[in-house]
C-alpha cells in the first residue's frame, strides 16, 4: 500500500482527525461515554493506520519502540503518582477530594490524570502488541 497514492493522502487527511477525536474522547470523558482507554486505543489505532499505508518502517520512525515502552511505563507511573499524591495530602490511596482545596476540582483533577494514565499506557500496550505481531515474520526468517 505504500505507492498508492490515493491510500496515501486519504491517510494524510484522517490522521489528524483521529488524533483529535482522541483528544476529544480523552477530555470528553468526564461527562460522556470515553476516558483514558478509549482515548488510548483510539491514539494507537491512529499510528497502527500510519504503519499499514506508510509502512512499519516509517511508523517506527514517528513511534519507536523504545518511546512506546516508555508511555507504558510513565502512563503507570502517573497513575500510582496520583495515589501517592492523595497520600501525601493527607487523603487515601486515590482519594481525589485532597488534590485541591475545593473537593470538587479535587476529585475532577485527580481523575483527569488517571484517565492521562490510563491513556499512556493503554496506546503503549496497543502498539507493543503491534509491533510484536508487525515483526513476527521477520523473527522467523533469521
Amino acid at each position: 500500500m505504500k505507492n498508492d497514492l490515493i491510500l496515501r493522502v486519504i491517510a494524510k487527511l484522517l490522521i489528524p482527525f483521529i488524533l483529535l477525536f482522541a483528544l476529544y474522547v480523552q477530555f470528553h470523558g468526564d461527562f460522556g461515554p470515553g476516558g483514558g482507554f478509549q482515548a488510548g486505543v483510539i491514539l494507537a489505532a491512529a499510528v497502527i493506520f500510519y504503519a499499514l499505508i506508510y509502512g512499519l518502517a516509517d511508523a517506527r520512525k514517528v513511534v519507536p519502540e523504545p518511546l512506546v515502552e516508555s508511555m507504558m511505563a510513565i502512563g503507570v507511573l502517573i497513575y500510582a503518582g496520583v495515589g501517592v499524591a492523595g497520600l501525601l495530602l493527607g487523603g487515601n490511596y486515590l482519594d481525589y477530594f485532597v488534590l485541591d482545596p475545593n473537593p470538587v476540582r479535587g476529585q475532577h483533577r485527580g481523575i483527569f490524570w488517571v484517565e492521562v494514565g490510563v491513556a499512556t499506557t493503554v496506546s503503549g500496550v496497543m502498539l507493543k502488541i503491534f509491533y510484536m505481531f508487525a515483526d513476527r515474520g521477520k523473527v522467523d526468517e533469521e
